[in-house]
């Protein structure tokens, strides 16, 4: 039901449940967990998230599992999907969600836990979970208002209403709408960085991320010490010696 594979540089991690719209069964949630692991150990710079077929990137969580729960259950269950997003935020490599076509729900909250995000124009999005007497659970309270800010988090999340890509790029939840094939396009957008040294890409994710949870006094403290750290790799003499003797630098990942 998930499938990963290499594409050069890139490693590509498709959600295979077409005749379902790719729902997020707990089955399938573990094992996006496991090639997201799998992925880790992979020489790549990159990871790109996408669905099968044309019409969704993943419509959300498989309801039916979701009804006759314990509260037990229910907790593991909400437990279990933000542990297994939160390996992308994790991830030593940059990821891009590929959205082709609906990302609802779940789905959504798996696109919001990439790095960057990358839409068809046909793709729809939203976080319906209130229509159903719920809110969302795998991420999306808290990943959504950081990209768009509370009040559009809020809107969309209290009125479970769909946007479509160019309203979403309009309010910084896509990085870039496709013109054409969004594969392409998201792997176009991991072109642009996978030249780069994996160490300096790391801190500077790490150091942004780490401006959302700290005053900026704070903040800048920990981009100095992150900043000097970076000084102190091989690529960042690699990188000021290709500078000064007007070449391409030959990053080596140390």
């Amino acid at each position: 039901m998930v499938d990963l594979t290499r594409d050069g540089t890139l490693a590509v991690l498709t959600l295979n449940r077409p005749e379902a719209l790719n729902a997020l069964s707990f089955d399938v949630i573990r094992d996006i967990g496991a090639a997201i692991d799998e992925a880790a150990r992979w020489n790549v710079r990159a990871l790109v998230v996408t669905g099968a077929g044309e019409k969704a990137f993943c419509a959300g969580a498989d309801i039916k599992e979701l009804m006759g729960r314990s509260l037990t259950a229910e907790r593991a269950g909400a437990e279990l999907g933000q542990a297994v997003f939160a390996k992308l935020d994790r991830l030593g490599v940059p990821s891009i969600a590929a959205v082709n076509g609906y990302a609802f729900g779940g789905g959504l909250e798996l696109a919001l836990a990439c790095t960057f995000r990358v839409a068809s124009a046909g793709a729809k999005m939203g976080l319906p979970e209130i229509k159903l007497g719920l809110i969302p659970g795998y991420g999306g309270t808290q990943r959504l208002p950081r990209l768009v800010g509370e009040a559009r988090a809020l809107e969309m999340v209290l009125t479970g209403r769909t946007v479509s890509a160019g309203e979403a790029l309009a309010m910084g939840l896509v990085n870039r709408v496709a013109d054409g094939d969004v594969l392409a396009a998201a792997k176009a957008l991991a072109a642009e960085f996978a030249g780069f040294g994996l160490p300096a890409l790391a801190l500077a994710r790490d150091a942004v991320k780490r401006a959302l949870d700290t005053p900026l006094h704070e903040g800048l403290r920990i981009e100095a010490d992150l900043s000097t750290l970076a000084y102190r790799t091989e690529d960042a003499v690699e990188g000021l010696t290709a500078f000064v003797e007007k070449r391409r630098p030959r990053f080596q990942d140390r």
